[in-house]
């Protein structure tokens, strides 16, 4: 525990993981007006794309049992036939949806899915909590591509919304065939060969140790928050069973049956007040700690496509030095790749921005929340 507490206090202290804008240090500010602060250039009313994902069904076949997700889409975008459509998903479908989305933007950061798999011991797979933790999470994933001033316009992401199932799944089996993909892992496995890129920017370096510390410290602060659930959980579980015990003492004990009776009323007030807080946690706190651990992985591996990319182009120039001959041919090669390395570079400072904004103002949302829940908590 104190190492963990160490932690926080570097992640707390660690200016890199927290500023984003400015407050003056003279002037004390509420969290409240902290958050109000920020201003995101995707207002409601800039909103063209609205997506809802509801009403989960279940699915059972001779070989497989599974989850299909209603998914509502309303937009007033011209390159949209109609102006709303209601298709049915399921995981695998946003599996590949966010596949594609890799492939076509391999530096942008897409946002995650929840896993597959669920860990042993919290909930059981395919359970209503389960199924509706999973529900939220995909219809955060879907919002946050319809709001991402790129990967809105994917035409994958439209066929995704829109194409009934029949047509999804014939879409999907027009992919990259067998020889491009093992092209794309040759490439990679070759560029993780290679070792350290040699010309990485400056800006890209400090963005991979900013990575590596949030990763330690998002990690650190999501397993002591489902610590504090279990413990939370625990508590209210025993508390559930100790005050019954207590009305039924009173009945048998008439000289103190109003301080049992109190006593009972006492610890069912504590449980009503532990259970929101409770929920307060398992709906707020604990999922946007999860998908910022998701989002580490994601970010890494967008920061390790970067550098693919880069080295790629760094094994054209060595060759171009090596070789006296087919020099023109290697020049307009490396051309090319320092186009790419430049888009790409550009995509992601672009997208690295935005993600940092937003990651702060979830966090100060968040924490700013569950303040406020412990608060009342205690009032109560």
């Amino acid at each position: 525990l104190d190492d963990e507490e160490d932690d926080l206090e570097v992640f707390s202290k660690d200016a890199s993981l927290t500023e984003v804008n400015s407050f003056s240090p003279s002037v004390p500010i509420s969290p409240s007006s902290m958050i109000n602060q920020y201003k995101f250039e995707d207002g409601p009313e800039l909103r063209d794309l609205f997506i809802t994902v509801d009403d989960p069904e279940s699915h059972i076949t001779a070989i497989e049992t599974f989850i299909t997700y209603r998914v509502v889409t309303k937009t007033t975008r011209g390159e949209f036939d109609s102006s709303e459509y209601e298709v049915r998903r399921r995981y695998q479908d946003f599996l590949w949806l966010k596949s594609k989305l890799e492939e076509a933007h391999p530096t942008l950061i897409i946002p995650p899915l929840p896993e597959k798999f669920i860990m042993k011991g919290m909930v059981e797979r395919f359970s209503d909590e389960f199924i509706e933790t999973r529900r939220k999470a995909l219809h955060k994933f879907l919002n946050r591509i319809a709001d991402h001033p790129t990967l809105t316009f994917n035409e994958d992401f439209k066929i995704f919304l829109t194409a009934q199932a029949w047509e999804l799944s014939s879409h999907k089996k027009q992919g990259p065939g067998l020889l491009s993909r093992m092209g794309q892992t040759v490439r990679a496995v070759a560029s993780s060969v290679r070792g350290a890129v040699k010309n990485r920017p400056e800006m890209f370096t400090e963005m991979n140790n900013y990575m590596e510390t949030f990763s330690q410290k998002i990690n650190i602060l999501d397993k002591i928050a489902h610590r504090i659930y279990k413990e939370e959980r625990d508590y209210f579980n025993e508390m559930k069973e100790y005050g019954p015990i207590h009305t039924l003492w009173s009945a048998s004990e008439e000289d103190i049956a109003d301080s049992l009776k109190g006593i009972a009323s006492c610890i069912e007030r504590c449980c009503r007040a532990t259970e929101k807080r409770m929920a307060g946690l398992s709906e707020h706190l604990l999922p946007i700690l999860h998908e910022y651990v998701l989002y580490s992985e994601i970010l890494m591996g967008v920061l390790k496509r970067r550098d693919q990319i880069q080295g790629e182009l760094d094994s054209k120039v060595d060759a171009l030095a090596n070789k006296k001959t087919e020099k023109d041919l290697f020049s307009e090669e490396i051309g090319k790749l320092e186009d790419k390395v430049e888009r790409a570079n550009n995509a992601l400072k672009a997208d690295w921005d935005r993600w940092k904004q937003n990651m702060q103002w979830d966090m100060r949302s968040t924490f700013t929340n569950v303040a406020e829940n412990n608060l009342r908590y205690y009032e109560e």
